[in-house]
């Protein structure tokens, strides 16, 4: 059973906007690197956004890392209090277009998470950006 829901894709023209969230109702998210990947058709799935864990524990401090693709342009953040985590995704464009997923893993290898536990995982949302 996967751990973490995830809502907020859709079609957007390209320019706009879109807001995803990732939150967990069996875990708390902020013991995690979270992260964010997307698979497009015909090609294999990426990294495109990491958060360090914040727990104030371990030497994570909630850092944040972007595939260079979307540096600038997408936002990963947490709520703790919602135990969820974002991403603010502006200035959208087509090759954007994929089925975006978040995981719950162990650290950030720069933008991608890594130790990433099997069950926490996301079922995807597809996210279209086109006129």
């Amino acid at each position: 059973q996967l751990q973490l829901v995830e809502s907020g894709g859709g079609l957007v023209q390209p320019g706009g906007s879109l807001r995803l969230s990732c939150a967990a109702s069996e875990f708390t998210l902020d013991y995690y690197a979270i992260g964010w990947f997307r698979q497009a058709p015909g090609k294999e799935r990426e990294g495109v956004s990491c958060i360090s864990s914040s727990d104030g524990i371990s030497s994570s401090d909630g850092s944040t890392y972007y595939a260079d693709s979307v540096k600038g342009r997408f936002t990963i953040s947490r709520d703790n209090a919602k135990n969820t985590v974002y991403l603010q995704m502006n200035s959208l464009k087509p090759e954007d277009t994929a089925t975006y997923y978040c995981v719950a893993g162990g650290y950030c290898s720069g933008y991608v998470c890594e130790d990433v536990d099997p069950f926490k995982t996301s079922q995807g949302t597809q996210v279209t950006v086109s006129s």
